[in-house]
């Protein structure tokens, strides 16, 4: 069987689950950093597929979705629209977001996440 990359509306559907899953809280924060998925670049992991899927951004931090695992990872970037660390994480959505909450609520990893920037 060959690995194929995952379609944007399989990539809906796995959002639109996850986001029945989430708590209050979660979805508040879901609500805030998430993004329309983008293909994003990662070395070299990511070439197969033409990217990854990006779902979420906060800071210096990206939410994206890896295909090759089965499941979402938080990573940092220098660059919009290149990943900058490769995980393998078969984590659900959210998780991810909750990960993100505890970054936050803890004060643990905030120096990753960088300068406020505008959102459009």
């Amino acid at each position: 069987m060959n690995w194929q990359a995952l379609p944007e509306s399989e990539l809906w559907d796995l959002m639109n689950q996850a986001e029945l899953r989430m708590s209050p809280s979660q979805m508040r924060y879901w609500q805030t950093i998430r993004i329309g998925p983008e293909k994003w670049q990662q070395d070299p992991y990511g070439d197969l597929g033409q990217g990854f899927w990006v779902v979420g951004l906060i800071g210096k931090l990206v939410v994206w979705f890896n295909d090759i695992e089965d499941g979402f990872n938080i990573s940092s970037y220098t660059d919009h629209g290149r990943i900058d660390e490769y995980w393998c994480n078969q984590d659900q959505l959210e998780w991810a977001v909750q990960q993100i909450i505890n970054l936050i609520e803890d004060g643990h990893g905030l120096g990753h996440m960088g300068p406020p920037i505008a959102l459009p």
